[in-house]
């Protein structure tokens, strides 16, 4: 069991990591591979925890008009929630978190983000930062500095949940001490913690901050 973590707020990517949205993620990039002749198993490889036009931009063929494609996508990823479900045990932990002490951070959209939090009944913190408050996306540390900014805290006094490549490389450049959730490897990953879900994480309030409590003795979760 890893040791305790002490951190003065927590920091939480969505998809993948307190929602699971695969479904719709792979519905909505199967349509965009048909639309174009492209391979969607290339576009799912490096589009997790990125900024939905970026991969776009990726990917695209030359003449494509890029943003009529990103209002596609955007316009699909926000009337689809079937499928949407929370990861187990977020529901929980989010509850014995106090204002203030925690923050979203996700490369969707405001109004995306709030679709599916609410979609699956998580709360929203007092600080959320989408894709529309960063210059540069994830795998930019910048979300997640601004997040720790905002709660009145420095990045490495953080703890951060994230489930991607280009999330966690985000976590990492900002400072913060970073859990993998999930089963995603990589050079990334190498010597962090990692959880299967939230099941297993136990917050304690003690006059240092927030002790972070994980247990990877959890049933692995199928993504």
């Amino acid at each position: 069991m890893p040791a305790p973590l002490t951190s003065r707020a927590l920091l939480f990517d969505m998809d993948g990591t307190l929602v699971d949205s695969t479904a719709v993620i792979e519905r909505t990039w199967r349509c965009f591979a048909d639309r174009h002749g492209l391979d969607v198993a290339d576009i799912l490889a490096d589009s997790h925890g990125r900024r939905s036009e970026e991969t776009i931009a990726r990917h695209l063929p030359a003449g494509a008009d890029l943003a009529a494609e990103v209002a596609l996508v955007d316009e699909q990823e926000m009337r689809d929630l079937d499928g949407v479900v929370a990861v187990p045990g977020a529901a929980e932990l989010l509850g014995e978190l106090p204002a203030g002490r925690w923050a979203l951070v996700t490369s969707a959209g405001a109004e995306l983000a709030a679709r599916r939090m609410s979609a699956v009944g998580l709360p929203m913190p007092d600080v959320v930062v989408t894709a529309e408050d960063v210059r540069l996306g994830k795998p930019a540390p910048e979300g997640y500095r601004k997040a720790a900014a905002a709660l009145g805290v420095l990045p490495e006094q953080t703890v951060i949940f994230e489930d991607a490549e280009a999330g966690i490389a985000a976590a990492l450049a900002a400072g913060g001490r970073t859990v993998v959730l999930g089963t995603h490897e990589g050079p990334v990953t190498s010597g962090l913690a990692r959880i299967r879900d939230f099941r297993g994480v136990r917050v304690r309030h003690e006059p240092t901050g927030l002790v972070v409590e994980l247990s990877t003795d959890q049933p692995a979760r199928h993504r």
